[in-house]
């Protein structure tokens, strides 16, 4: 996609954050938006916000990307509203912290339900629709823990690696059929957003680190350099240019070279790195 004028682009999460800075940077280049955020009045204040300064057509919807009925119902809906669709971003994710041994299976069914299986949801509800667009594109937020993993962040992790692999499995089976259709894996870093604060966070954080979890918590966002808007042109450049995969932000970049340089011995700087900040 070069051109992106008229064209329109779905994108969730789109209340806050990264969602909401792409919504407004494609904005800005002539797309129209089909936003959807699991808090309905986050979404609508981002449809206002755009429309200070733009006239797109814009239409917002309340979902959970959890649930797969409602997904499927949006991309229907978002059809019959626009037209057409020609991108889905699928942006919405949350974060989960704790040991594996402290993490119920519940905790990891939640962050799989909405991190993984929100991702599948969006791509397969969304492709048809691409296809039939005759210029389409599929941009999934993985991280960074997508490229490494963390102590303490395993629920996480396996969540993005599998964004990932989904992601890049999905370019190649684009390319092999020859489809209109191509697909990037986008890697943030830390990013300037609420997802800190709306993560769960298990007691044994506390007891591996020996800080509270809101100490934790301050911690990990103090770790977040990038915006949200330098990382939505980020995102926009690289669907520009078709990436298949793009890190936002220069930790992203120097976590990808770690863990080239390092394939396993980066673990133990990451492990070294947690039990340092402990000890502050």
């Amino acid at each position: 996609m070069k051109n992106f004028q008229g064209k329109v682009v779905a994108i969730t999460g789109a209340g806050s954050g990264i969602g909401r800075a792409l919504a407004m940077r494609f904005a800005k280049a002539g797309c129209d938006l089909a936003l959807s955020d699991i808090n309905l009045s986050a979404v609508e204040a981002t449809e206002q916000m755009i429309k200070k300064d733009h006239h797109c057509k814009i239409s917002c919807h309340q979902l959970d990307v959890s649930d797969r009925k409602a997904f499927y119902t949006w991309a229907d809906d978002v059809v019959a509203f626009h037209g057409k669709v020609n991108m889905i971003i699928n942006n919405a994710g949350v974060a989960l912290s704790g040991t594996v041994a402290s993490l119920s299976i519940e905790d990891y069914e939640w962050i799989m339900n909405i991190n993984v299986w929100g991702v599948i949801y969006g791509t397969k509800a969304f492709l048809p629709y691409l296809e039939q667009s005759g210029e389409g594109h599929v941009v999934n937020i993985s991280s960074i823990f997508g490229l490494t993993s963390q102590p303490l962040m395993s629920g996480y992790n396996a969540s993005k690696f599998a964004v990932r692999g989904f992601t890049e499995s999905l370019r190649q089976d684009l390319a092999l059929t020859n489809s209109c259709v191509s697909a990037t894996c986008v890697h943030p870093g830390g990013i300037k957003t609420n997802i800190a604060q709306a993560a769960r966070v298990s007691d044994s954080v506390a007891k591996a680190t020996g800080k509270d979890t809101k100490a934790a918590t301050k911690d990990f966002e103090m770790t977040f350099i990038t915006t949200p808007e330098k990382a939505a042109d980020t995102i926009f450049n690289a669907v520009k240019h078709d990436k298949r995969r793009v890190l936002v932000g220069p930790d992203a970049k120097v976590y990808d070279w770690v863990v080239r340089l390092m394939p396993t011995g980066y673990q133990k700087i990451m492990t070294a790195t947690v039990k340092l900040r402990s000890l502050k």
